[in-house]
């Protein structure tokens, strides 16, 4: 239900915050025992908020814009999960304010079924109580759109009501917007005010706020600006609402917004005025948009009035109903299993040191007797083993010889963290780092190098420096970072270093994941999650944050669970709903913690690595990755997959201690380039934003401007966007796609007054690519002027995403509705976008030659979703007189606008 609200516990109405609520909007608390009021409940997935009524509220004031149900009582309130137990103490508040009081109550909600059974009140679904609210309080309105905690709705009030709700994922909504707060360091509404100072929209997919933050995280990571995110996540919200919710509904007429992040968030309210204007008659948002389910509940209420105190019992001793939720093995039986287990993993450590001593402040007296003699003996053999092991490891060849004051800086800028280390000439580590990036890797990297600077003995000297990560190529432009890295190379060299004939090695990320399949000691395959983070080590931290803990703490919990919940292998975003089910039934935060490592695994081994036998997997495993230091998740991958595996005590520097074994591997003795203390303490740097005009995907970038002059430019798709200087982009051989393109759409048209039959619309759309010429030419002899569409761009997409009829159709074919919307705004009525079954022959011999079932078939998605096209007239040539057809439609009678578009029993053939 509408259940979000950037702030934890928020009272509207304004009662004072102490335990019971002294201060009421309306009434105080009533006398006498007869006193009935009535009572709506709306528990949502993340909220639960309860309104009070008397028992004969007013009636509507039509056209008045606001509510003219008052209520004497209202609560809004996060219940974070414990929906039981924040229910029972938010009656418990209101039978103190209310003690004579009695109620006709009614509960809503997605999470409120089962509590309404065990109060023994009457439920009532979403949509009835919103649309009872709206009846009485704004007649008026004509569309509603809703947002709340975990679902998103578009109820169509007339002729009748129909509601649009988003299914089982929460992307789009208020818990995705807490999300991406989250990921910008502020919560939701320091996101809304962020959002009021943006400058550029960035486009960022929020079908799922996983595949958001994949969207999110690399331009946090290059430098853009956090308004223009913040403004981006609210359009990317607007969009998925409208593009996924709409269905080919147009919103026209009075729109409301309700829920809570339209009530709190005004840039929100803002960004869906921005798309829908032009459409819309008029906006209006409520004082109580967030109360408007539970007063609607209130106002459905019936049944015997109930004393509060009886409902408040009822809660508390009632048995829920158990789903049954299946359980699954603990992580460790006993005590003495998990301390085998620590014993086991501690012994697989990398050897530290201190900062080395250059050579002429180590000379120190002769010790009075052999012992040291005979320890630097075993250091010179240790020292040999060593240097003859690391020039054997994958990558690592000693080029140069080194010194003994000479060390090497290894960089992995992450998607969420930064980690550093600083190899000696012996491969030691003699300085680490892992920290969060704050969204700044910039930032932390000078504040690393600075680190290392002031912490490094004199004489000794960083001789080569290597970056990896998501920010590599930021970093090594701030930095003059001497190289980089892949990331899969680097985590394979400290793979292969530390365990010498590794046959795989798994590494989970904050944002990624990573398989490698290691054969004859060079990488044979690699396996990396896609635009989907699911899974990933930023889920489970979120994951616990929004249940109060720290991620060590839901570990800690996680290892000592007795029965841990099974929460399946699907996108861990989908879990949500089977979490929330296992919390009804008494669940704790350990059995919820392991269930979730257990899914993480599984999603890794069969949606990533795609594991049909452990047996693939070889002997010899490597795990590492921030995730791997969660105790929880290494023991879920050993018992799902049988095996034990190693997990070198870096598992979370493994990227960096690769780049650092890289450095060392290619230092041939040229000096570092790497910024000095002096320069880092002048360092500082300017972004800004531009758009790519060297061909028409007009690239967002951000240019990233160095105190020394040195830019770095990010958000180009190709090669071209990495300089804004045309000539040095310019290549002497054709661009045959270029050529192609302007070949098939440079036809000149017919001037105004020589079309002696008007003018004729098409989009340049699907299979028009190959076919305009052929359509341009037929219908230029036949009399008319040929207007063709422009280029699609995001924008264009935006124009005709209300009328897309399906969520899951390509994008060409979402376009498609655009440039038929850019067509009409035009005044062009007349659109020529015929069905094709059949494409020209292109393979001799080939059985058929069908086109797809989309570029067939689409016009007629076209017709009878575009609204203009719809009410208009559509023409059904067919065969071989499709021509005449439209040249006897041009000019003809009718409203609207005429599409000319075959019926599917059509077969028409391009010749």
């Amino acid at each position: 239900m509408s259940d979000h609200d950037p702030v934890s516990s928020v009272r509207r109405t304004e009662p004072s915050a102490s335990p019971g609520p002294a201060a009421q909007p309306a009434a105080t608390a009533p006398d006498g025992a007869s006193t009935v009021l009535r009572m709506g409940l709306d528990i949502g997935s993340t909220t639960i908020k309860l309104v009070l009524l008397p028992e004969a509220p007013m009636g509507a004031r039509s056209g008045s814009g606001s509510a003219p149900v008052a209520p004497v009582f209202a609560e809004y309130r996060r219940h974070n999960a414990d929906v039981r137990g924040e229910l029972t103490r938010l009656l418990e508040e209101v039978g103190r304010a209310y003690p004579e009081a009695v109620v006709r109550g009614a509960v809503t909600g997605s999470a409120g079924l089962s509590l309404a059974t065990l109060m023994g009140l009457p439920f009532v679904q979403e949509v009835i109580a919103e649309t009872e609210t709206v009846r009485v309080c704004d007649p008026q309105a004509d569309v509603v759109i809703e947002l709340g905690g975990e679902d998103a709705k578009i109820t169509y009030l007339h002729p009748t009501p129909e509601q649009r709700m988003n299914g089982t994922c929460a992307g789009g909504t208020g818990a995705f917007i807490d999300q991406m707060a989250q990921l910008l360091h502020t919560d939701a509404a320091g996101l809304d005010d962020l959002a009021s100072r943006y400058t550029t929209l960035y486009p960022i997919a929020s079908r799922c706020g996983v595949f958001a933050k994949s969207d999110l995280q690399p331009l946090i990571n290059q430098g853009a600006a956090g308004e223009d995110l913040a403004a981006s996540v609210l359009q990317a919200v607007v969009t998925q609402t409208i593009a996924g919710l709409a269905c080919g509904r147009p919103i026209r007429g009075h729109v409301m917004f309700l829920g809570g992040p339209l009530h709190f968030l005004p840039q929100l309210r803002a960004a869906f005025e921005r798309t829908l204007a032009g459409q819309v008659d008029s906006f209006t948002c409520p004082d109580n948009a967030q109360l408007y389910v539970a007063i609607g509940a209130a106002l459905l209420s019936s049944g015997e009035p109930t004393p509060i105190a009886e409902l408040s019992t009822r809660l508390a001793t009632r048995k829920a109903l158990s789903l049954g939720t299946s359980r699954m093995r603990p992580l460790f039986r006993d005590d003495a299993e998990l301390e085998a287990f620590r014993e086991r993993h501690a012994r697989a450590h990398v050897e530290r040191a201190p900062w080395p001593v250059p050579e002429e402040a180590a000379a120190e007296p002769a010790a009075a007797d052999g012992a040291d003699d005979e320890l630097d003996d075993r250091l010179s053999e240790q020292r040999d083993d060593e240097a003859g092991a690391a020039t054997s490891a994958p990558g690592v060849s000693g080029a140069a010889e080194h010194q003994e004051s000479d060390c090497f800086l290894g960089i992995d800028a992450g998607s969420t963290t930064i980690k550093a280390v600083v190899l000696d000439a012996r491969g030691r580590i003699v300085w680490e780092h892992y920290a969060g990036n704050e969204g700044d890797p910039v930032t932390a990297a000078v504040e690393i190098l600075r680190r290392i600077h002031r912490e490094m003995p004199d004489g000794v000297r960083i001789v080569r420096s290597c970056v990896t990560g998501y920010g590599e190529s930021l970093v090594k432009a701030a930095l003059r970072i001497d190289e980089g890295v892949v990331e899969t190379m680097a985590h394979y060299r400290a793979a292969a270093y530390l365990n010498p004939g590794v046959t795989s090695v798994i590494d989970i990320g904050g944002q990624d994941m990573k398989y490698l399949r290691i054969k004859g000691d060079a990488i044979d395959s690699i396996s990396v999650n896609e635009a989907c983070s699911a899974g990933c080590g930023s889920f489970l931290q979120t994951f616990a944050r929004s249940m109060g803990l720290e991620i060590g703490e839901f570990a800690e919990a996680a290892l000592h669970a007795e029965r841990p919940v099974d929460l399946g292998s699907r996108c861990t975003v989908f879990m949500n709903s089977s979490v929330k089910q296992a919390q009804r039934e008494s669940a704790t935060v350990g059995e919820i913690s392991a269930g979730l490592s257990y899914s993480v695994v599984r999603n890794a081994l069969y949606k990533v690595i795609k594991l049909k036998d452990a047996d693939q997997l070889g002997e010899r495993v490597s795990v590492q990755g921030g995730t791997f230091l969660n105790d929880a998740v290494l023991r879920a991958f050993e018992l799902l997959t049988g095996r034990e595996v190693v997990r070198p005590d870096v598992a979370g520097l493994m990227g960096c201690f690769g780049a650092a074994l890289s450095a060392r591997a290619s230092y041939d003795g040229v000096p570092s380039g790497l910024m000095s203390l002096g320069e880092l303490s002048r360092f500082s740097l300017t972004t800004e934003t531009a758009t790519c005009k060297l061909c028409q995907n007009h690239c967002q970038l951000t240019i990233t401007t160095f105190n020394d002059g040195q830019r770095h430019i990010s958000g180009n798709r190709c090669e071209r966007g990495a300089t804004q200087e045309r000539r040095a982009t310019k290549s002497d051989l054709p661009n045959l796609y270029d050529y192609k393109y302007k070949r098939a759409f440079s036809y000149r048209r017919l001037l105004a007054g020589a079309a002696t039959r008007g003018d004729i619309g098409i989009p340049r759309v699907l299979g028009m690519y190959e076919n305009y010429p052929l359509w341009f030419t037929v219908l230029t002899s036949l009399g008319f002027r040929v207007m063709i569409s422009g280029r699609s761009n995001h924008e264009l997409f935006e124009s005709g995403m209300d009328t897309i009829p399906s969520e899951n159709v390509c994008y060409p074919a979402k376009l498609a509705h655009g440039h038929i919307e850019a067509l009409i705004a035009k005044g062009i009525t007349t659109i020529w976008f015929p069905c094709v079954f059949y494409e020209r022959e292109l393979v001799q011999g080939a059985a058929d030659h069908f086109n797809c079932p989309i570029v067939a078939t689409y016009p007629e998605v076209i017709c009878n979703n575009v609204e203009a096209v719809r009410d208009g007239w559509r023409g059904g040539p067919g065969g071989a007189d499709g021509a005449a057809a439209a040249e006897g439609a041009a000019g003809s009678g009718g409203s609207g606008v005429r599409m000319l578009a075959s019926p599917p029993s059509s077969t028409w053939r391009t010749p």
